[in-house]
């Protein structure tokens, strides 16, 4: 076994879960992560912790078979909310054998899926949980990478010192937190407006998403203005959305367009009311992150770059007198923001062209 998953292993155990002796653990993973979620159960020996695997939420061929041939309602899982009830750590591994498996899905059933398996994702939040990346063949072919490029691609964002990487985020913390309004402009097809007013503003540094490596907070769901051009892939449901283009008013998406598969982002925007609101600013700054790789889980955090979510917003950023904007889904979507881009709050330029106030060469 390569030394770098067993040190994957360590960073997941004891920096993003901080497992406990008699911990019950869930670890989600496709087979072809096999190798992380044996150095998980050896660190889960070592602690004294009980792991389970399943593989329920990874794009297998058996998830694609349930729903290709599912006829009629979605009921919520009883005994898979009883699994969820009685773990204490949730730990999702992603890595797939063709990212594509679930491509010939109706947006419609999966829409559909999601939003009947919203109290599993409510109960899964609620409890300890990771979220990280197992560097996987078909990932590396996403990517356009090489097996071996996309492993130390993985392990280098994954395996930092993840202390010094927060004292650097923690800058733009100390800017965006106490912060009553963001604008983001870059070039003539973004320019947006929102309030923070009141929100928490959390500095990511692989406690839940590992590779951490972005700040972000929630924005006050009516208070979105403006129109937003993601001019970075969207890979979802199996498919690739490009051009995304959103205009809002009063919080609320009154117009949207794709270039590529407009109708997976239809249904994404139809799944609920939430779902056309805002449920989270992002900032990446993890300078490892360096390319663009169709995973969403890295590209957010890569430097230069800012994301926003449609849908559910993370109660942890929500201030205790604001409205939490709720969803069956949480979708985020990048601009790129190295060139004619910047972030102002509260009307003071922050970062430029992907630089920020507090680098050299602002």
């Amino acid at each position: 076994m390569d030394p770098r998953v067993r040190e994957h292993a360590r960073i997941v155990a004891e920096h993003s879960a901080s497992l406990q002796p008699g911990d019950n653990v869930v670890i989600d993973a496709h087979p072809v992560a096999e190798d992380l979620v044996t150095a998980l159960f050896e660190t889960c020996a070592d602690v004294g912790a009980n792991p389970l695997a399943v593989s329920q939420r990874t794009g297998t061929r058996f998830r694609r078979a349930y729903l290709r041939n599912h006829d009629g309602e979605f009921e919520l899982p009883s005994h898979e909310m009883a699994l969820f009830e009685e773990m204490d750590v949730y730990i999702a591994i992603r890595g797939d054998a063709n990212v594509t498996e679930t491509a010939d899905i109706d947006p419609v059933t999966s829409r559909e899926y999601d939003t009947a398996r919203k109290p599993l994702l409510d109960e899964r939040l609620s409890k300890r949980w990771v979220l990280t990346q197992y560097p996987a063949g078909a990932n590396a072919q996403l990517a356009e990478m090489s097996t071996e490029g996309y492993e130390n691609f993985v392990w280098d964002a994954v395996n930092k010192d993840w202390d010094e990487q927060g004292e650097f985020q923690a800058q733009m913390v100390e800017l965006l937190d106490p912060a009553e309004e963001v604008r983001i402009v870059s070039g003539d097809t973004t320019d947006v407006t929102m309030s923070v007013a009141g929100n928490t503003t959390i500095n990511d540094t692989g406690k839940h998403n590992l590779p951490g490596g972005e700040v972000f907070t929630a924005p006050v769901p009516d208070s979105v203005e403006g129109e937003v051009l993601f001019d970075k892939p969207l890979y979802h449901q199996g498919r690739e959305v490009t051009g995304v283009h959103l205009v809002f008013e009063d919080g609320e998406v009154v117009e949207h367009s794709a270039e590529k598969n407009e109708e997976v982002l239809t249904e994404v925007l139809n799944a609920d009311d939430g779902a056309r609101r805002l449920g989270e600013l992002g900032i990446g700054m993890n300078r490892d992150i360096d390319r663009f790789t169709y995973n969403m889980l890295f590209d957010e955090k890569m430097g230069d770059t800012v994301h926003m979510a449609v849908g559910r917003a993370y109660e942890a950023n929500v201030g205790e007198d604001n409205e939490q904007n709720e969803s069956a889904v949480h979708v985020d979507m990048i601009v790129d923001m190295s060139e004619d881009s910047f972030i102002e709050v509260d009307g003071d330029v922050v970062q430029r062209d992907g630089t920020f106030r507090f680098e050299d060469g602002f």
